[in-house]
């Protein structure tokens, strides 16, 4: 259960998943150590980098935190003023998860239900919180050695989060929005100039078939970012369709995430960058 009742509520006391209207933390002091995403601000991890998805139809499709041990996204979605609805959505995605031929099972966590599935290679982990009118999601996955490592990291994460619902009306169970970081909104629309030049240029070539998916600008994986926030942003990858596939819907419908999550970076050997503020992954990589 959400802590949303006090004045005197601040970001870095691991009490989150938050709710923006009832912290005392001001979002300007959350700058470096939360990636502000709109209706989520995710705490992001030393050693850790930014990566964004792009769909088939070249938009921003997923934000993920790459960290040593595996990757982790958060999500938001609307939900009724009644709490439970993470209840219904655990036992549609458990059947989802199966049907998708994933071992899985449900585990009691922190704020309750989670849903683990086994996957050659791979684990994933799906932890879901009900809000005010509001569920977050925070899907782990990576390699299975690494699963409890990444099980407590992505409740660190979402201990740490902060959901910002707005106003606007939504039905139950839609996301809500997701806005990219400026910078990263650039690098984005550089890579979608750079996926619209690639079809032209085949298409002038006499291509008979739709452009393949490009290869987006591919930094490599292993470069983590020593930095907070603002420096992972900055450093950010953006990625080309299916190099990732997509997590299951908050209704449960969708595949299971791509178990081939092989992250294994190490921090840079230059100079160290200003580390992130977020209380909660510091205290995790001092319990390590």
């Amino acid at each position: 259960m959400t802590n949303n009742g006090s004045d005197e509520l601040r970001v870095g006391q691991a009490l989150g998943p938050y709710d923006i209207d009832a912290l005392a933390t001001e979002t300007s002091e959350l700058e470096n150590s939360h990636l502000d995403l709109g209706s989520v601000l995710v705490p992001v991890v030393e050693g850790g980098q930014v990566t964004v998805e792009m769909s088939e139809t070249h938009q921003p499709q997923n934000v993920y935190l790459v960290t040593p041990i595996g990757r982790i996204s958060v999500s938001a979605f609307a939900a009724p003023k009644s709490p439970g609805m993470w209840r219904e959505v655990v036992r549609e995605l458990a059947e989802s998860l199966r049907d998708g031929g994933a071992a899985t099972s449900i585990e009691d966590g922190h704020w309750g239900r989670e849903v683990v599935a086994e996957v050659e290679g791979g684990t994933h982990r799906f932890i879901g919180v009900d809000g005010p009118r509001w569920l977050v999601r925070c899907v782990g996955s990576g390699p299975s050695e690494s699963a409890e490592d990444l099980a407590r990291l992505s409740r660190a994460v979402l201990a740490e989060t902060v959901v910002r619902r707005g106003s606007e009306p939504h039905p139950p169970r839609e996301p809500l929005p997701i806005v990219l970081p400026p910078v990263l909104a650039d690098q984005v629309a550089a890579a979608q100039q750079q996926i619209f030049a690639e079809a032209e240029a085949e298409a002038g070539a006499g291509s008979q078939a739709q452009a393949p998916a490009p290869e987006v600008p591919a930094a490599d994986e292993s470069d983590g970012v020593a930095g907070g926030a603002l420096d992972q942003v900055a450093h950010a990858t953006v990625y080309g369709e299916n190099s990732y596939t997509e997590t299951p819907a908050v209704g449960g419908s969708g595949g299971h995430d791509d178990p081939s999550v092989t992250a294994d970076p190490d921090p840079e050997d230059d100079a160290p960058l200003p580390p992130s503020s977020g209380s909660a992954m510091q205290r995790f990589f001092r319990r390590r």
